[in-house]
Formats: C-alpha cells, structure tokens, sequence
C-alpha cells in the first residue's frame, strides 16, 4: 500500500508516525527557543548594559536561537499564532519568575493573576488548535 506525501488523516503507516515526530520536534525546538529567550533576558539584565563580558554572549547567542528555533517550528506547520502565543507567554511567565529568584524582584498578587491570566490565554491556544 502506497503512503502519500502528505500524511495528514492517517492514522497508521510510517508516514502518520513522522508526523507525529514532527510535531514533538517542533514543540522541543519551541522549548528550545522558549529557554534561549529566558536565558538571554535574564543575561541582559545581567550584563550591566553591556558591560560584562559573558553575559553579553549569552545575550547575543541566546536571541539568535530564540528567533531561529521559532522559524523552524512554523516551518514544520504550527499554527502562527500557536507559536508565538506559547512562546511569549511562557518566556513571560518563566522572566518573571527569574527575576523574583535572581533579581529579588517583587512580586505582587497582581501580577501572579496576570500570569495566570497568560498561563489561561495559552491553554485556549493549545486546546483550540485540536478542534
């Protein structure tokens, strides 16, 4: 039985199972993009406006993965909006969060609903990208 190149509807097959690969590629390249961006941000603070070496690297480094892994993840076919709502919204939580550890910045019960409120806006992405 012939396969055909676009395996989209098929549920058994080599094919139906390189989809499914492609789709957890794209989401571990998203983490990937996702923690490059938390990572960068986190440096950039860090690197006293550009004074300090090291975090100065990672600064540069880290953006450049987190804008190159996001364009081989809507390459693979995720949906735009998908993709970036995951991608700002979880780099927001996760800076946030870093900052109150790293930073010792405040965190106010205002601003824990706002994290909810995305963490929310996310769920609604991913569970109206299956229906």
């Amino acid at each position: 039985m012939q396969f055909p190149r676009n395996c989209s509807g098929l549920g058994t097959g080599r094919g139906a199972r390189r989809a499914v690969y492609s789709d957890r590629m794209a989401y571990l390249m998203l983490a990937g993009a996702i923690l490059a961006e938390v990572a960068a941000t986190v440096c950039l603070r860090a690197s006293a406006g550009f004074t300090r070496l090291v975090p100065s690297i990672v600064v540069v480094v880290g953006y450049l993965t987190a804008f190159a892994l996001p364009s081989q993840v809507l390459k693979r076919g995720m949906a735009l909006g998908l993709a970036y709502g995951v991608w700002a919204g979880i780099g927001v939580a996760l800076v946030a969060i870093a900052g109150v550890v790293f930073f010792h910045d405040k965190f106010t019960w205002i601003q824990i609903a706002g994290l909810i409120l995305v963490a929310a806006g996310v769920a609604a992405l991913e569970l109206g990208q299956s229906h």
